[in-house]
């Protein structure tokens, strides 16, 4: 790279951004003939659909460019992994004003360019890193500035084309390694749906076999990990304590905790035998089957199963944003096999738990390839 030219896009390139069409102008949206991308569907790969269209009246009316097949689109905002990803877009359509655009021009192939952005997209992160407490966010004058290698436009396609193959691979690879993700899940639930099936159960309420952990850890929450409960299960918490330090509550082995906001999509966590034990947020709800009653392992894997999103969704009242304390989970039944058939099941799903690290482990590998595929492309 390092004999190639450098150019500065905005002088090389016309750019531009899009705008949204009033969502309260039904003409502007009806009859839907012109594809409209926002920024959460630009995520590096080559855009063919969008998931709204608006309508020919809308381009007329509201500032819109419509954008010719091979643009090159950045998403400009976003606080989570979007701000900064980018994408070719493989049809004729238009953006939302969080996208800027650019056009097919003469000095930058549009595979090549958006390879290029992509190598540069912690760069690009930065570079666009809120300060004094604004949002986040990349503008036309940073991304008009910037200095993109430049080398000829066969030399361009070649790389483009030698990149788009090896990362296609790494693609499979990834897709693969979440498969047999989705595989452990599946074994799991069917352990659990096993135990309950092949077991004379008893209809138990969740209330009469579940205590609740209600107590904070107190001054000694220092000396504790702030854990967090997500879709995949157990992980490090987003958020330090604030204020309420105190009153996080301590979550050792065998304890269940979930987000009463976010149980309907699975945010469920169990902290296992070989764990840290740490603290989770007040919010959470956290509990343990009681003694000689429920295994709490079995029952966290039959929570996270069907069998426990059924009885979730029973609970469940029709509200957005519906918080699903101890005492509303409480209400519900389960089919409780014997203590001995659940401790087996238990054994069971605990000999999965390397499997699925080490399956994580090597997605996690796969996943930083591109960066480092781009990287070695793009060294100066």
């Amino acid at each position: 790279m390092s004999h190639w030219p450098v150019k500065i896009l905005g002088d090389h390139a016309r750019t531009t951004s899009g705008a949204t069409p009033s969502r309260d102008n039904a003409s502007y949206w009806h009859k839907a003939e012109i594809p409209w991308v926002k920024t959460g569907e630009i995520d590096f790969l080559p855009i063919t659909t969008a998931k709204e269209s608006i309508s020919e009246k809308a381009i007329n009316e509201c500032s819109l460019t419509l954008l010719p097949e091979n643009s090159v689109l950045i998403a400009i905002i976003g606080e989570g992994k979007t701000r900064g990803r980018s994408a070719v877009l493989e049809i004729e359509a238009t953006t939302n004003q969080n996208c800027f655009a650019i056009l097919p021009n003469e000095t930058w192939d549009s595979n090549f360019l958006q390879l290029w952005l992509r190598s540069q997209y912690d760069y690009l992160r930065n570079l666009s890193s809120a300060r004094g407490g604004s949002q986040s966010a990349l503008n036309g004058a940073q991304l008009n500035a910037l200095k993109i290698p430049a080398p000829d436009r066969e030399e361009q396609r070649r790389i483009a084309t030698c990149l788009k193959a090896q990362l296609a691979e790494v693609e499979t690879a990834r897709q693969a390694a979440q498969t047999q993700l989705k595989e452990i899940s599946r074994l799991a639930h069917a352990i659990v749906v096993e135990s309950v099936r092949r077991s004379s159960t008893s209809a138990m309420s969740l209330r009469k076999v579940l205590a609740e952990v209600r107590h904070g850890i107190g001054a000694n929450w220092t000396s504790y990990p702030v854990l967090g409960a997500t879709r995949d299960g157990l992980a490090p918490a987003k958020e330090r304590p604030g204020k309420q330090a105190t009153k996080y509550k301590p979550v050792t082995p065998g304890t269940v905790f979930y987000n009463p906001m976010r149980i309907l999509i699975g945010s469920i966590a169990y902290v296992d035998d070989d764990d840290t034990p740490g603290i989770t947020s007040p919010d959470y709800v956290a509990l343990q089957g009681k003694p000689d009653v429920v295994d709490s392992r079995w029952f966290y894997h039959w929570l996270r199963s069907p069998l426990g999103v059924r009885c979730i969704a029973s609970l469940a009242r029709g509200a957005v944003r519906e918080r699903m304390l101890f005492n509303r989970l409480a209400e519900g039944t389960i089919d409780l096999p014997t203590l001995a058939v659940q401790r087996s099941a238990s054994a069971a799903l605990k000999e999965l738990r390397p499997v699925r690290a080490a399956i994580e482990k090597k997605l996690q590998d796969i996943e930083m390839l591109p960066q480092r595929l781009l990287a070695q492309a793009f060294e100066k």
